[in-house]
């Protein structure tokens, strides 16, 4: 918070989550609800508290089942599933079991009674549909009562990028671009796999004819627009690429944030000059 950043562009939720200890469903078998969201409502108030008022985008829980599985009392509750990461994640997730969602929710009502500058951001959304679903169930809690409340989506599957003014549509303040999973799902190249990792390419033309897609369209209907992923803080090429089609921030690691803040800079200074 030191660093002269404008904000957290991805808090992930996964971190805080294994640290409480318990599966979210074995926490509601157990009637430890309220555990459960008194400790992420603290881990999540440390940050708001460093930030504020600059905006803290939590990502809302994006464990695979396997990942699941290895909290405690998650083997009652989780599938084996040979493709966890194409398996029962993300937005799904919150519309099967909106009682485990509604522990996020809680924690994020508790903490804005304080700050206002914590958002919410729904990752791995299969649909529109899904999108919208996943909003009814946030607007029912009450949090879009708040001006200050935003929601935003992940962009991390090709089908975001095909129909990204459909999602749009739904209503959304703003996306991040997850440029990890969408480069392996667009480019059919599974990073994490040594046989392949070569040809995992976060500069493909077909990568930089999505994130140009996207942009464009969430400009067009004043949509902010983000980039988290490994990409932004390792290619300088790209994040200058970015500020030229107009996205509106990028999220990097923060060992990464002085060299990439002086990379934006020079990118708009040269715009300004018309070059």
């Amino acid at each position: 918070s030191k660093l002269g950043v404008e904000g957290v562009g991805l808090l992930r939720a996964e971190f805080m989550i294994a640290d409480i200890g318990i599966h979210p469903k074995e926490a509601i078998k157990q009637k430890k609800q309220n555990h459960f969201i008194e400790k992420l409502a603290n881990d999540l108030e440390v940050f708001c508290k460093s930030f504020t008022p600059r905006p803290v985008v939590y990502r809302a829980t994006d464990f695979k089942t396997n990942e699941y599985r290895s909290l405690p009392g998650g083997k009652a509750w989780e599938p084996e599933e040979s493709n966890p990461m194409l398996g029962y994640r993300g937005a799904f997730r919150y519309i099967a079991n909106p009682d485990v969602f509604n522990l996020e929710l809680q924690a994020i009502k508790k903490v804005r009674e304080k700050y206002k500058n914590l958002w919410l951001m729904i990752p791995f959304v299969r649909s529109p549909r899904e999108l919208s679903d996943v909003r009814r169930i946030v607007s029912s809690e009450g949090l879009f009562e708040s001006s200050s409340f935003k929601f935003w989506m992940m962009v991390e599957i090709p089908i975001n990028v095909i129909l990204i003014e459909e999602f749009i549509k739904v209503g959304i303040d703003g996306i991040s671009v997850g440029s990890n999973d969408l480069t392996m799902l667009i480019t059919g190249t599974d990073r994490d796999n040594a046989e392949v990792a070569k040809a995992f390419d976060e500069r493909s033309p077909a990568v930089l004819w999505s994130l140009k897609r996207v942009i464009k369209h969430c400009k067009k209907h004043g949509v902010s627009t983000s980039i988290c992923g490994q990409a932004p803080s390792v290619y300088e090429d790209l994040v200058e690429k970015l500020v030229r089609l107009g996205i509106t921030s990028i999220s990097v690691n923060p060992d990464a944030v002085p060299r990439v803040r002086t990379v934006i800079y020079e990118a708009e200074k040269n715009i300004a000059r018309g070059r």
